[in-house]
Protein backbone atom coordinates (compact mmCIF):
# COMPACT_ATOMS: atom_id res chain seq x y z
CA UNK A 1 0.00 0.00 0.00
CA UNK A 2 3.10 2.25 -0.57
CA UNK A 3 1.21 4.34 -2.87
CA UNK A 4 -1.27 5.15 -0.79
CA UNK A 5 -0.28 8.85 0.81
CA UNK A 6 0.08 9.88 -2.49
CA UNK A 7 -3.66 10.43 -3.29
CA UNK A 8 -3.61 13.46 -0.91
CA UNK A 9 -1.62 17.01 -0.44
CA UNK A 10 0.29 17.02 2.75
CA UNK A 11 -2.40 16.93 5.17
CA UNK A 12 -3.90 14.93 7.93
CA UNK A 13 -6.42 13.06 5.92
CA UNK A 14 -2.41 12.38 4.06
CA UNK A 15 -1.26 10.88 7.42
CA UNK A 16 -3.46 8.53 7.87
CA UNK A 17 -2.45 6.73 4.88
CA UNK A 18 1.43 6.02 6.64
CA UNK A 19 -0.39 4.42 9.78
CA UNK A 20 0.09 0.92 9.48
CA UNK A 21 -2.22 -1.01 10.60
CA UNK A 22 -4.26 1.71 7.63
CA UNK A 23 -2.08 0.66 5.29
CA UNK A 24 -2.94 -3.52 6.04
CA UNK A 25 -6.59 -3.03 6.21
CA UNK A 26 -7.01 -0.67 3.51
CA UNK A 27 -8.59 -2.35 0.24
CA UNK A 28 -7.93 -0.55 -3.22
CA UNK A 29 -10.05 -1.25 -6.17
CA UNK A 30 -11.17 -0.41 -9.16
CA UNK A 31 -15.01 0.99 -10.09
CA UNK A 32 -15.89 1.16 -13.72
CA UNK A 33 -17.85 4.51 -15.21
CA UNK A 34 -21.40 4.39 -13.91
CA UNK A 35 -20.78 1.34 -11.69
CA UNK A 36 -22.41 2.52 -7.91
CA UNK A 37 -20.08 3.18 -5.12
CA UNK A 38 -22.89 2.93 -2.39
CA UNK A 39 -26.71 4.07 -3.17
CA UNK A 40 -29.12 5.99 -0.41
CA UNK A 41 -30.18 3.39 2.25
CA UNK A 42 -26.96 1.05 2.53
CA UNK A 43 -25.53 0.86 5.49
CA UNK A 44 -22.31 2.54 6.06
CA UNK A 45 -19.47 0.47 7.15
CA UNK A 46 -16.26 2.19 5.67
CA UNK A 47 -14.57 5.50 4.60
CA UNK A 48 -13.48 5.84 1.22
CA UNK A 49 -11.36 7.99 -0.75
CA UNK A 50 -11.10 9.14 -4.22
CA UNK A 51 -7.38 7.95 -6.01
CA UNK A 52 -8.55 8.46 -9.41
CA UNK A 53 -11.12 9.17 -11.15
CA UNK A 54 -14.09 10.78 -10.03
CA UNK A 55 -17.48 9.83 -8.40
CA UNK A 56 -20.68 12.03 -8.49
CA UNK A 57 -23.78 12.24 -5.38
CA UNK A 58 -26.99 11.92 -6.64
CA UNK A 59 -30.24 12.09 -4.35
CA UNK A 60 -33.46 11.15 -5.89
CA UNK A 61 -36.27 11.40 -4.00
CA UNK A 62 -39.79 10.19 -4.61
CA UNK A 63 -41.84 12.93 -6.71
CA UNK A 64 -38.74 14.92 -7.37
CA UNK A 65 -36.44 15.46 -10.14
CA UNK A 66 -32.67 13.76 -9.40
CA UNK A 67 -30.55 16.30 -8.10
CA UNK A 68 -27.01 16.16 -8.87
CA UNK A 69 -25.30 16.99 -5.42
CA UNK A 70 -21.57 17.50 -7.28
CA UNK A 71 -18.32 15.51 -8.06
CA UNK A 72 -16.11 14.14 -5.60
CA UNK A 73 -12.61 14.53 -6.78
CA UNK A 74 -9.08 12.86 -6.39
CA UNK A 75 -7.93 12.96 -3.04
CA UNK A 76 -11.45 13.86 -1.61
CA UNK A 77 -13.48 11.26 0.89
CA UNK A 78 -16.87 10.26 0.17
CA UNK A 79 -19.31 8.49 2.76
CA UNK A 80 -17.46 10.47 5.44
CA UNK A 81 -21.29 11.81 7.57
CA UNK A 82 -23.05 8.63 7.46
CA UNK A 83 -19.79 6.79 8.50
CA UNK A 84 -19.18 8.83 11.97
CA UNK A 85 -23.58 9.36 12.46
CA UNK A 86 -23.15 5.44 12.27
CA UNK A 87 -26.43 6.08 9.71
CA UNK A 88 -27.40 4.71 6.35
CA UNK A 89 -26.05 6.59 3.23
CA UNK A 90 -28.35 9.42 2.32
CA UNK A 91 -27.62 9.81 -1.44
CA UNK A 92 -26.00 7.46 -4.18
CA UNK A 93 -22.63 8.01 -5.15
CA UNK A 94 -21.81 6.50 -8.27
CA UNK A 95 -18.67 6.69 -11.03
CA UNK A 96 -18.88 9.24 -13.41
CA UNK A 97 -15.64 7.89 -14.70
CA UNK A 98 -13.59 4.82 -14.41
CA UNK A 99 -12.04 5.33 -11.14
CA UNK A 100 -9.80 4.20 -7.99
CA UNK A 101 -11.06 3.65 -5.01
CA UNK A 102 -9.55 3.44 -1.36
CA UNK A 103 -11.65 1.63 1.24
CA UNK A 104 -11.08 2.00 4.79
CA UNK A 105 -12.77 -0.27 7.67
CA UNK A 106 -14.87 1.92 9.99
CA UNK A 107 -13.15 -0.02 13.18
CA UNK A 108 -9.60 1.08 11.59
CA UNK A 109 -10.74 4.33 10.13
CA UNK A 110 -11.18 5.58 14.10
CA UNK A 111 -8.49 3.75 15.80
CA UNK A 112 -6.33 6.23 13.04
CA UNK A 113 -8.15 9.48 14.77
CA UNK A 114 -7.10 8.25 18.15
CA UNK A 115 -3.57 8.20 17.31
CA UNK A 116 -3.57 11.37 14.75
CA UNK A 117 -6.81 13.90 16.65
CA UNK A 118 -5.79 16.35 13.75
CA UNK A 119 -7.95 13.94 11.17
CA UNK A 120 -11.27 13.97 12.61
CA UNK A 121 -10.69 18.16 12.49
CA UNK A 122 -9.85 18.34 9.30
CA UNK A 123 -12.68 15.86 8.28
CA UNK A 124 -14.85 18.18 10.67
CA UNK A 125 -14.12 20.95 8.53
CA UNK A 126 -14.59 19.33 5.27
CA UNK A 127 -18.35 17.90 6.83
CA UNK A 128 -19.53 21.37 7.82
CA UNK A 129 -18.61 23.01 4.74
CA UNK A 130 -20.27 20.58 2.52
CA UNK A 131 -24.01 20.56 5.20
CA UNK A 132 -23.48 24.23 4.36
CA UNK A 133 -23.31 23.42 0.70
CA UNK A 134 -25.98 21.01 0.88
CA UNK A 135 -28.11 23.70 2.45
CA UNK A 136 -27.78 26.45 0.10
CA UNK A 137 -27.97 23.88 -2.60
CA UNK A 138 -24.18 24.22 -3.65
CA UNK A 139 -22.42 20.82 -4.76
CA UNK A 140 -20.25 19.19 -2.79
CA UNK A 141 -17.74 19.93 -5.78
CA UNK A 142 -18.94 21.76 -8.90
CA UNK A 143 -18.11 19.78 -12.64
CA UNK A 144 -14.98 21.28 -14.04
CA UNK A 145 -13.96 18.96 -16.89
CA UNK A 146 -16.37 18.90 -20.17
CA UNK A 147 -16.55 17.24 -23.43
CA UNK A 148 -18.12 18.17 -26.69
CA UNK A 149 -18.67 15.13 -29.26
CA UNK A 150 -19.22 16.15 -32.43
CA UNK A 151 -22.36 14.63 -33.86
CA UNK A 152 -22.66 14.21 -37.58
CA UNK A 153 -20.71 17.69 -38.36
CA UNK A 154 -17.25 16.73 -39.49
CA UNK A 155 -14.04 18.98 -38.28
CA UNK A 156 -16.51 21.96 -37.12
CA UNK A 157 -16.55 22.01 -33.67
CA UNK A 158 -13.14 22.52 -32.05
CA UNK A 159 -13.29 26.33 -32.97
CA UNK A 160 -16.68 26.85 -31.50
CA UNK A 161 -15.47 25.40 -28.24
CA UNK A 162 -12.22 27.51 -28.52
CA UNK A 163 -14.40 30.50 -28.62
CA UNK A 164 -16.46 29.41 -25.65
CA UNK A 165 -13.13 28.24 -23.90
CA UNK A 166 -12.03 32.03 -24.24
CA UNK A 167 -15.64 33.61 -22.78
CA UNK A 168 -14.69 31.44 -20.02
CA UNK A 169 -11.21 33.18 -20.00
CA UNK A 170 -13.37 36.28 -19.90
CA UNK A 171 -14.97 35.14 -16.43
CA UNK A 172 -11.77 34.86 -14.74
CA UNK A 173 -10.76 31.01 -15.08
CA UNK A 174 -8.16 29.25 -16.39
CA UNK A 175 -8.94 27.43 -19.38
CA UNK A 176 -7.76 24.84 -21.67
CA UNK A 177 -8.97 23.24 -24.97
CA UNK A 178 -8.00 19.69 -25.56
CA UNK A 179 -8.27 17.59 -28.57
CA UNK A 180 -7.88 14.49 -30.31
CA UNK A 181 -3.82 15.52 -29.81
CA UNK A 182 -3.95 13.81 -26.44
CA UNK A 183 -5.58 10.29 -27.36
CA UNK A 184 -2.39 8.66 -26.46
CA UNK A 185 -1.56 10.67 -23.54
CA UNK A 186 -1.25 8.83 -20.18
CA UNK A 187 -3.86 8.84 -17.61
CA UNK A 188 -1.62 10.83 -15.10
CA UNK A 189 -0.98 13.51 -18.06
CA UNK A 190 -5.03 13.70 -18.13
CA UNK A 191 -4.82 13.95 -13.79
CA UNK A 192 -2.01 17.08 -14.54
CA UNK A 193 -3.86 19.04 -16.33
CA UNK A 194 -7.35 18.84 -15.31
CA UNK A 195 -5.54 19.94 -11.22
CA UNK A 196 -3.64 22.65 -12.77
CA UNK A 197 -6.66 24.27 -14.86
CA UNK A 198 -10.08 25.61 -13.39
CA UNK A 199 -11.77 24.00 -16.31
CA UNK A 200 -10.14 21.79 -19.09
CA UNK A 201 -12.72 21.08 -22.32
CA UNK A 202 -12.29 18.37 -24.30
CA UNK A 203 -13.20 18.44 -27.93
CA UNK A 204 -14.10 14.84 -30.26
CA UNK A 205 -14.93 15.78 -34.09
CA UNK A 206 -16.80 12.91 -35.81
CA UNK A 207 -13.74 11.91 -37.28
CA UNK A 208 -11.66 11.60 -34.55
CA UNK A 209 -12.37 7.67 -33.81
CA UNK A 210 -11.82 6.00 -30.68
CA UNK A 211 -10.70 9.64 -28.79
CA UNK A 212 -14.57 10.37 -28.76
CA UNK A 213 -15.09 7.39 -26.59
CA UNK A 214 -12.27 8.71 -24.48
CA UNK A 215 -14.08 12.15 -24.06
CA UNK A 216 -16.70 10.53 -23.62
CA UNK A 217 -15.71 8.47 -20.42
CA UNK A 218 -13.05 11.14 -19.38
CA UNK A 219 -15.18 14.26 -17.85
CA UNK A 220 -17.70 15.49 -15.68
CA UNK A 221 -20.02 15.98 -17.63
CA UNK A 222 -21.12 15.15 -21.98
CA UNK A 223 -22.20 17.37 -24.36
CA UNK A 224 -23.41 16.20 -27.61
CA UNK A 225 -23.33 18.70 -30.36
CA UNK A 226 -25.33 18.36 -33.74
CA UNK A 227 -26.74 20.75 -36.51
CA UNK A 228 -30.15 22.10 -35.57
CA UNK A 229 -30.93 23.18 -39.19
CA UNK A 230 -30.28 19.36 -39.98
CA UNK A 231 -32.24 16.26 -39.77
CA UNK A 232 -30.82 14.00 -36.31
CA UNK A 233 -28.23 10.89 -37.30
CA UNK A 234 -29.52 7.94 -37.01
CA UNK A 235 -29.40 6.43 -33.24
CA UNK A 236 -26.41 4.60 -33.83
CA UNK A 237 -24.44 7.51 -33.66
CA UNK A 238 -25.50 7.83 -29.99
CA UNK A 239 -24.11 4.45 -29.58
CA UNK A 240 -20.95 5.21 -31.04
CA UNK A 241 -20.15 7.95 -28.15
CA UNK A 242 -21.59 5.27 -24.92
CA UNK A 243 -20.95 7.19 -21.49
CA UNK A 244 -21.50 6.26 -17.73
CA UNK A 245 -22.61 9.61 -17.43
CA UNK A 246 -25.67 9.11 -19.52
CA UNK A 247 -27.70 7.10 -16.85
CA UNK A 248 -27.16 10.04 -14.55
CA UNK A 249 -28.99 12.49 -16.68
CA UNK A 250 -25.33 14.10 -17.35
CA UNK A 251 -25.50 14.22 -21.17
CA UNK A 252 -26.66 17.54 -22.47
CA UNK A 253 -27.73 18.02 -26.04
CA UNK A 254 -26.60 21.43 -28.29
CA UNK A 255 -28.01 22.08 -31.26
CA UNK A 256 -25.79 24.74 -33.66
CA UNK A 257 -28.33 26.98 -35.91
CA UNK A 258 -27.43 29.71 -38.39
CA UNK A 259 -26.61 33.10 -37.15
CA UNK A 260 -30.08 34.31 -38.79
CA UNK A 261 -31.82 32.09 -37.54
CA UNK A 262 -35.54 33.05 -36.11
CA UNK A 263 -36.40 29.92 -34.30
CA UNK A 264 -35.48 26.64 -34.12
CA UNK A 265 -37.74 23.58 -35.59
CA UNK A 266 -37.28 20.37 -35.44
CA UNK A 267 -35.52 19.86 -32.41
CA UNK A 268 -38.21 17.38 -31.06
CA UNK A 269 -36.61 15.01 -33.46
CA UNK A 270 -33.27 15.07 -32.10
CA UNK A 271 -34.47 14.69 -28.04
CA UNK A 272 -36.34 11.33 -29.65
CA UNK A 273 -32.60 10.53 -30.80
CA UNK A 274 -30.19 11.39 -28.16
CA UNK A 275 -32.78 11.73 -24.96
CA UNK A 276 -30.71 14.57 -23.47
CA UNK A 277 -31.15 15.81 -19.44
CA UNK A 278 -31.07 19.34 -20.79
CA UNK A 279 -31.32 20.96 -24.41
CA UNK A 280 -29.53 23.97 -25.62
CA UNK A 281 -29.46 26.25 -29.02
CA UNK A 282 -26.66 27.88 -30.10
CA UNK A 283 -25.87 30.15 -33.55
CA UNK A 284 -23.05 30.64 -34.77
CA UNK A 285 -21.23 33.61 -34.25
CA UNK A 286 -23.98 35.40 -31.61
CA UNK A 287 -22.05 36.40 -28.47
CA UNK A 288 -24.81 36.29 -26.39
CA UNK A 289 -25.05 32.62 -26.81
CA UNK A 290 -21.71 31.39 -26.40
CA UNK A 291 -22.10 33.93 -23.35
CA UNK A 292 -24.88 31.59 -22.09
CA UNK A 293 -23.12 28.46 -22.07
CA UNK A 294 -20.23 29.90 -20.27
CA UNK A 295 -22.18 31.01 -17.61
CA UNK A 296 -23.59 27.31 -17.79
CA UNK A 297 -20.23 25.90 -17.73
CA UNK A 298 -19.03 27.96 -14.89
CA UNK A 299 -21.85 27.47 -12.59
CA UNK A 300 -22.88 31.30 -13.45
CA UNK A 301 -25.99 30.74 -15.39
CA UNK A 302 -29.31 32.48 -13.86
CA UNK A 303 -32.65 30.71 -13.48
CA UNK A 304 -35.41 32.50 -12.84
CA UNK A 305 -38.51 31.13 -11.17
CA UNK A 306 -42.28 32.53 -11.63
CA UNK A 307 -44.94 31.45 -9.30
CA UNK A 308 -48.47 31.30 -9.98
CA UNK A 309 -51.22 33.68 -8.70
CA UNK A 310 -54.27 34.57 -11.07
CA UNK A 311 -53.95 37.99 -11.76
CA UNK A 312 -51.03 38.63 -8.97
CA UNK A 313 -48.45 36.78 -11.42
CA UNK A 314 -49.01 40.21 -13.76
CA UNK A 315 -46.04 40.93 -10.87
CA UNK A 316 -43.90 39.17 -13.10
CA UNK A 317 -44.01 41.19 -16.07
CA UNK A 318 -42.91 43.96 -14.17
CA UNK A 319 -40.25 41.51 -12.66
CA UNK A 320 -38.95 41.02 -15.95
CA UNK A 321 -38.94 44.36 -17.05
CA UNK A 322 -36.50 45.40 -13.71
CA UNK A 323 -34.30 42.43 -14.54
CA UNK A 324 -33.37 43.40 -18.17
CA UNK A 325 -33.32 46.69 -16.69
CA UNK A 326 -30.45 45.67 -14.81
CA UNK A 327 -28.44 43.77 -17.19
CA UNK A 328 -29.42 40.51 -15.09
CA UNK A 329 -29.12 37.22 -17.83
CA UNK A 330 -31.60 34.89 -18.12
CA UNK A 331 -30.66 31.36 -18.80
CA UNK A 332 -33.16 28.97 -17.83
CA UNK A 333 -37.02 30.04 -17.36
CA UNK A 334 -39.68 27.90 -15.62
CA UNK A 335 -43.03 28.80 -13.73
CA UNK A 336 -46.66 27.38 -12.98
CA UNK A 337 -49.88 29.14 -13.69
CA UNK A 338 -49.38 32.20 -14.52
CA UNK A 339 -46.23 32.70 -14.27
CA UNK A 340 -45.99 29.56 -16.55
CA UNK A 341 -47.33 31.89 -18.98
CA UNK A 342 -45.07 34.89 -18.41
CA UNK A 343 -41.93 32.49 -18.16
CA UNK A 344 -43.01 31.29 -21.55
CA UNK A 345 -43.04 34.42 -23.08
CA UNK A 346 -39.19 35.66 -21.69
CA UNK A 347 -38.31 31.67 -23.87
CA UNK A 348 -40.21 32.67 -26.97
CA UNK A 349 -37.45 35.58 -26.73
CA UNK A 350 -40.47 38.62 -26.43
CA UNK A 351 -39.06 41.79 -25.33
CA UNK A 352 -40.83 43.70 -23.06
CA UNK A 353 -42.99 45.74 -25.26
CA UNK A 354 -44.16 42.35 -26.85
CA UNK A 355 -44.68 41.00 -23.63
CA UNK A 356 -46.90 43.77 -22.46
CA UNK A 357 -48.60 43.36 -25.93
CA UNK A 358 -49.49 40.03 -26.02
CA UNK A 359 -50.54 39.97 -22.32
CA UNK A 360 -52.79 42.85 -22.43
CA UNK A 361 -54.34 41.01 -25.84
CA UNK A 362 -54.96 37.07 -24.04
CA UNK A 363 -56.00 38.29 -20.41
CA UNK A 364 -56.63 42.22 -19.87
CA UNK A 365 -58.79 43.34 -22.93
CA UNK A 366 -60.98 41.03 -22.53
CA UNK A 367 -61.17 38.38 -19.07
CA UNK A 368 -60.28 34.99 -19.64
CA UNK A 369 -63.10 33.79 -17.31
CA UNK A 370 -65.72 35.37 -19.52
CA UNK A 371 -66.98 32.53 -21.02
CA UNK A 372 -69.51 31.18 -17.80
CA UNK A 373 -70.50 27.36 -18.00
CA UNK A 374 -72.98 25.49 -16.48
CA UNK A 375 -70.68 23.87 -13.93
CA UNK A 376 -70.42 19.98 -15.01
CA UNK A 377 -66.84 19.97 -14.89
CA UNK A 378 -65.93 23.60 -14.41
CA UNK A 379 -67.33 27.26 -14.28
CA UNK A 380 -66.16 28.31 -17.41
CA UNK A 381 -65.78 26.51 -21.23
CA UNK A 382 -61.76 27.20 -21.75
CA UNK A 383 -62.42 27.95 -24.90
CA UNK A 384 -61.54 31.52 -24.62
CA UNK A 385 -58.49 29.98 -22.98
CA UNK A 386 -57.32 27.88 -25.56
CA UNK A 387 -57.80 30.62 -28.41
CA UNK A 388 -55.69 32.93 -26.67
CA UNK A 389 -52.92 30.18 -26.26
CA UNK A 390 -52.95 29.08 -29.58
CA UNK A 391 -52.83 32.84 -31.10
CA UNK A 392 -49.68 33.59 -29.07
CA UNK A 393 -47.22 30.86 -29.02
CA UNK A 394 -48.90 28.98 -32.26
CA UNK A 395 -47.63 25.46 -32.66
CA UNK A 396 -44.11 26.12 -30.84
CA UNK A 397 -42.83 23.19 -29.50
CA UNK A 398 -41.40 23.44 -25.89
CA UNK A 399 -38.10 22.01 -27.58
CA UNK A 400 -37.67 25.33 -30.28
CA UNK A 401 -37.71 27.36 -27.43
CA UNK A 402 -34.34 29.69 -27.20
CA UNK A 403 -34.08 29.09 -23.74
CA UNK A 404 -34.19 25.95 -21.09
CA UNK A 405 -38.15 25.62 -20.12
CA UNK A 406 -40.28 24.27 -17.86
CA UNK A 407 -43.84 24.83 -15.88
CA UNK A 408 -45.63 21.96 -14.31
CA UNK A 409 -49.14 21.08 -13.66
CA UNK A 410 -50.73 18.86 -11.36
CA UNK A 411 -51.42 15.08 -12.40
CA UNK A 412 -54.65 13.70 -10.56
CA UNK A 413 -53.99 10.46 -11.93
CA UNK A 414 -50.55 9.83 -9.98
CA UNK A 415 -51.11 12.32 -7.55
CA UNK A 416 -47.57 13.99 -8.10
CA UNK A 417 -46.88 16.94 -10.29
CA UNK A 418 -45.91 16.52 -14.42
CA UNK A 419 -42.94 18.54 -15.22
CA UNK A 420 -43.33 19.74 -19.10
CA UNK A 421 -40.37 20.06 -20.56
CA UNK A 422 -41.09 19.09 -24.60
CA UNK A 423 -44.15 18.86 -26.46
CA UNK A 424 -46.85 21.66 -27.93
CA UNK A 425 -45.65 24.83 -25.68
CA UNK A 426 -49.39 25.75 -25.58
CA UNK A 427 -50.86 22.53 -24.70
CA UNK A 428 -48.44 22.14 -21.26
CA UNK A 429 -49.58 25.89 -20.73
CA UNK A 430 -53.28 24.78 -20.81
CA UNK A 431 -52.77 22.56 -18.14
CA UNK A 432 -50.77 24.42 -15.99
CA UNK A 433 -53.39 27.17 -15.68
CA UNK A 434 -56.39 24.12 -15.69
CA UNK A 435 -57.60 25.40 -11.71
CA UNK A 436 -59.78 22.97 -10.54
CA UNK A 437 -63.57 24.19 -10.82
CA UNK A 438 -62.28 27.34 -13.49
CA UNK A 439 -61.37 25.70 -16.10
CA UNK A 440 -61.83 21.76 -17.91
CA UNK A 441 -58.88 20.21 -16.68
CA UNK A 442 -56.40 18.85 -19.33
CA UNK A 443 -55.67 15.46 -20.21
CA UNK A 444 -52.73 13.18 -21.46
CA UNK A 445 -53.33 10.18 -22.38
CA UNK A 446 -55.65 8.45 -19.88
CA UNK A 447 -53.82 11.59 -16.87
CA UNK A 448 -56.08 14.23 -15.55
CA UNK A 449 -53.93 17.23 -15.34
CA UNK A 450 -54.94 20.94 -13.52
CA UNK A 451 -52.82 23.80 -12.22
CA UNK A 452 -49.80 23.28 -11.44
CA UNK A 453 -49.88 25.52 -8.35
CA UNK A 454 -52.05 22.80 -6.54
CA UNK A 455 -49.07 20.31 -5.96
CA UNK A 456 -46.44 23.45 -6.63
CA UNK A 457 -46.66 26.36 -6.79
CA UNK A 458 -43.26 28.37 -6.62
CA UNK A 459 -41.13 25.11 -7.86
CA UNK A 460 -37.67 27.09 -7.11
CA UNK A 461 -36.23 23.47 -5.69
CA UNK A 462 -37.49 21.67 -9.01
CA UNK A 463 -35.11 24.32 -10.83
CA UNK A 464 -32.27 24.25 -8.21
CA UNK A 465 -32.07 20.33 -9.29
CA UNK A 466 -31.78 21.14 -13.01
CA UNK A 467 -28.83 24.11 -13.05
CA UNK A 468 -26.32 24.94 -10.78
CA UNK A 469 -26.12 28.77 -10.98
CA UNK A 470 -28.18 31.64 -8.56
CA UNK A 471 -31.98 31.17 -9.09
CA UNK A 472 -33.88 34.34 -9.06
CA UNK A 473 -37.18 33.83 -7.26
CA UNK A 474 -40.60 36.19 -7.82
CA UNK A 475 -43.42 34.34 -5.78
CA UNK A 476 -46.68 36.19 -5.62
CA UNK A 477 -48.31 34.12 -3.42
CA UNK A 478 -47.61 35.75 0.13
CA UNK A 479 -49.86 38.30 -0.14
CA UNK A 480 -52.80 38.26 2.49
CA UNK A 481 -55.27 35.87 1.71
CA UNK A 482 -58.89 36.00 0.38
CA UNK A 483 -61.33 37.96 3.43
CA UNK A 484 -65.30 36.93 4.10
CA UNK A 485 -65.72 39.92 1.73
CA UNK A 486 -63.72 38.27 -1.18
CA UNK A 487 -66.43 35.98 -1.10
CA UNK A 488 -69.80 37.26 -0.21
CA UNK A 489 -73.04 36.87 -2.47
CA UNK A 490 -73.66 39.77 -4.22
CA UNK A 491 -76.34 42.20 -2.82
CA UNK A 492 -77.99 41.98 -6.11
CA UNK A 493 -77.42 39.20 -8.67
CA UNK A 494 -78.79 41.58 -11.31
CA UNK A 495 -76.71 44.95 -10.25
CA UNK A 496 -73.58 42.52 -10.29
CA UNK A 497 -74.35 41.38 -13.71
CA UNK A 498 -75.22 44.36 -15.07
CA UNK A 499 -71.87 46.04 -13.87
CA UNK A 500 -69.96 43.53 -16.17
CA UNK A 501 -68.46 42.17 -12.61
CA UNK A 502 -69.51 38.72 -13.95
CA UNK A 503 -66.60 38.42 -16.48
CA UNK A 504 -64.17 37.86 -13.47
CA UNK A 505 -66.32 35.09 -12.30
CA UNK A 506 -68.56 34.88 -9.82
CA UNK A 507 -67.15 35.30 -6.13
CA UNK A 508 -66.40 31.26 -5.62
CA UNK A 509 -63.69 31.92 -8.55
CA UNK A 510 -61.58 33.75 -6.09
CA UNK A 511 -62.37 30.91 -3.62
CA UNK A 512 -61.33 28.48 -6.23
CA UNK A 513 -58.21 30.32 -7.39
CA UNK A 514 -57.15 30.46 -3.87
CA UNK A 515 -57.94 27.52 -2.83
CA UNK A 516 -55.91 26.04 -5.68
CA UNK A 517 -52.78 28.04 -5.49
CA UNK A 518 -51.92 27.66 -1.25
CA UNK A 519 -48.58 25.68 -0.74
CA UNK A 520 -48.08 23.92 2.35
CA UNK A 521 -45.07 25.49 4.51
CA UNK A 522 -43.08 22.85 4.34
CA UNK A 523 -43.03 23.02 0.17
CA UNK A 524 -42.78 26.92 0.25
CA UNK A 525 -39.73 26.40 2.52
CA UNK A 526 -38.06 24.51 0.77
CA UNK A 527 -38.93 26.77 -2.39
CA UNK A 528 -37.76 29.66 -0.97
CA UNK A 529 -34.36 27.99 0.35
CA UNK A 530 -33.34 27.14 -2.95
CA UNK A 531 -33.43 30.83 -4.27
CA UNK A 532 -30.60 33.11 -4.14
CA UNK A 533 -32.35 36.42 -4.82
CA UNK A 534 -36.06 36.05 -3.57
CA UNK A 535 -38.60 39.04 -4.72
CA UNK A 536 -42.25 38.85 -3.14
CA UNK A 537 -44.27 41.61 -4.08
CA UNK A 538 -46.81 43.09 -2.38
CA UNK A 539 -49.74 42.57 -3.86
CA UNK A 540 -52.56 41.72 -1.33
CA UNK A 541 -54.67 44.45 -2.88
CA UNK A 542 -54.79 42.70 -5.86
CA UNK A 543 -58.34 40.70 -6.35
CA UNK A 544 -56.80 37.46 -7.47
CA UNK A 545 -59.30 37.14 -10.39
CA UNK A 546 -59.16 40.38 -11.73
CA UNK A 547 -57.48 40.22 -14.66
CA UNK A 548 -59.34 42.93 -16.35
CA UNK A 549 -58.13 45.66 -13.65
CA UNK A 550 -55.44 44.42 -11.99
CA UNK A 551 -52.99 44.88 -14.64
CA UNK A 552 -50.94 48.02 -14.25
CA UNK A 553 -51.02 47.85 -10.27
CA UNK A 554 -49.11 44.34 -10.09
CA UNK A 555 -46.78 44.84 -12.49
CA UNK A 556 -45.51 48.45 -10.78
CA UNK A 557 -45.51 46.16 -7.59
CA UNK A 558 -43.19 43.61 -9.26
CA UNK A 559 -41.69 46.09 -10.67
CA UNK A 560 -40.78 48.19 -7.50
CA UNK A 561 -39.91 44.79 -5.49
CA UNK A 562 -37.68 43.68 -8.12
CA UNK A 563 -35.29 46.54 -8.12
CA UNK A 564 -35.33 46.49 -4.27
CA UNK A 565 -34.05 43.28 -4.06
CA UNK A 566 -31.66 43.92 -6.71
CA UNK A 567 -30.46 46.76 -4.78
CA UNK A 568 -29.79 44.54 -1.88
CA UNK A 569 -27.32 42.58 -3.56
CA UNK A 570 -23.43 43.40 -2.83
CA UNK A 571 -22.21 41.63 -6.69
CA UNK A 572 -24.21 41.17 -9.60
CA UNK A 573 -26.51 38.08 -9.57
CA UNK A 574 -24.77 35.90 -12.21
CA UNK A 575 -21.92 36.30 -9.00
CA UNK A 576 -23.85 35.04 -6.30
CA UNK A 577 -22.46 31.70 -6.57
CA UNK A 578 -19.55 32.44 -8.57
CA UNK A 579 -16.71 29.72 -7.46
CA UNK A 580 -13.41 30.99 -6.53
CA UNK A 581 -10.66 30.35 -9.10
CA UNK A 582 -7.68 27.95 -8.65
CA UNK A 583 -5.41 31.41 -8.72
CA UNK A 584 -7.53 32.84 -6.19
CA UNK A 585 -7.76 29.83 -3.82
CA UNK A 586 -3.66 30.46 -4.21
CA UNK A 587 -4.03 34.35 -3.27
CA UNK A 588 -6.11 33.53 -0.15
CA UNK A 589 -3.72 30.92 0.99
CA UNK A 590 -0.91 32.97 0.80
CA UNK A 591 -2.32 35.84 2.35
CA UNK A 592 -3.06 33.58 5.10
CA UNK A 593 0.06 32.05 5.60
CA UNK A 594 1.58 36.05 5.75
CA UNK A 595 -1.06 37.02 8.00
CA UNK A 596 -0.12 34.31 10.73
CA UNK A 597 3.65 34.74 10.16
CA UNK A 598 3.07 38.73 11.07
CA UNK A 599 0.83 37.79 13.70
CA UNK A 600 3.19 34.91 15.07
Amino acid sequence: MSRLPDILDESALARLFLQERVQEDSTWFSLPGGQTLFAAGDPSEQLYFVRAGRLGAFRRELGHETQFLGVIRPGEPAGEMSLIAEAPHSADVVALRDSEIIAVPRDTFFEACEADTAVMIELAKLMMLRSRQAVTRGGVGEPSVFGFVSLGAANTLRPLVERLAREILKLGYSVTTIGFEAQTAPTEWFSDVERTHDFVLYVAEATDGGWRQVVARQVDRLFRVGRGDKSPPKAEAMVDVPSPLQAQQLVDLVLLHPPDTDRPQGSEAWLDIAKPARLFHVRRDHEGDLQRMARVLTGQSVGLVLSGGGARAYAHVGAVKALRERGVPIDFVGGVSMGAVIAAGVAMGWDNEEMEVRIRQAFVDTSPLADIAFPLLAMTHGIQVNERLAHHFGDTQIADLWLPFFCLSSNLTTGAYQMHRRGLLRRALRASISLPGILPPATDDQNVLVDGAVMKNFPADVMRAGQLGPIVGVDVTGGRSITADDVARPASVWRWFWSGQWRNGPPIVSLLMRAATVSTSRDLTAARDATDVLVMPEVSKVEIRDFSGAYDEAVAEGYRATIEALDKLDRPVQSLRRRRSLEEVRQAKTQSSNTTAATG
